[in-house]
């Protein structure tokens, strides 16, 4: 997800149209807000004209959950979470980020429908104001590049052969 997309494959996205579900947790909204207002920007750039909605829920534990009822629902090709998980200083973000990781790939291999995580862990943040605005940065940077990532997985995805059941 590091390198951006060439032209000429971005130029392929552009055509179709997909509908994409964003999970955003609502725990420090001030930075993950930018992640997920980048994505929108960068969905709609590279493949207008899909239907993109926005779910939030309280924190980062409860987004494979979510994730699981949408890609259920059958009305998504792909889901795009966001979240920040920091270090409390009591060992806890290990354990939710592993759950949510974990809890997104079993969201994915079970019902198909490809999905994203831009759930990040810093190792060390700190609520001051260059923390804040780095992260706010580095977010904005993350979100275009699950978006640019979810398209290129759709696009790929739409071009192997369907498995034929036996």
């Amino acid at each position: 997800m590091n390198q951006p997309l060439s032209a000429a494959f971005t130029h392929s996205l552009a055509q179709p149209s997909y509908r994409i579900a964003l999970v955003s947790a609502s725990w420090h909204p001030d930075i993950v807000s930018h992640a997920t207002e980048a994505a929108i920007s960068e969905l709609a750039q590279l493949a207008p004209g899909s239907e993109v909605a926005q779910f939030e829920v309280p924190g980062a534990f409860e987004i494979p959950l979510h994730t699981k009822r949408l890609a259920d629902s059958g009305r998504f090709d792909a889901i795009i979470a966001f979240g920040l998980v920091v270090n409390g200083g009591i060992y806890r973000h290990e354990f939710v980020t592993t759950a949510v990781i974990e809890g997104l790939m079993r969201v994915q291999l079970d019902s198909d429908v490809p999905v994203f995580s831009a759930v990040l862990t810093p190792r060390d943040f700190h609520e001051h104001d260059e923390h804040q605005a780095f992260f706010r940065s580095h977010f904005v940077k993350k979100g275009r590049e699950v978006a640019q990532a979810c398209l290129a997985t759709l696009h790929s995805l739409a071009r192997l052969p369907v498995a034929i059941a036996a």
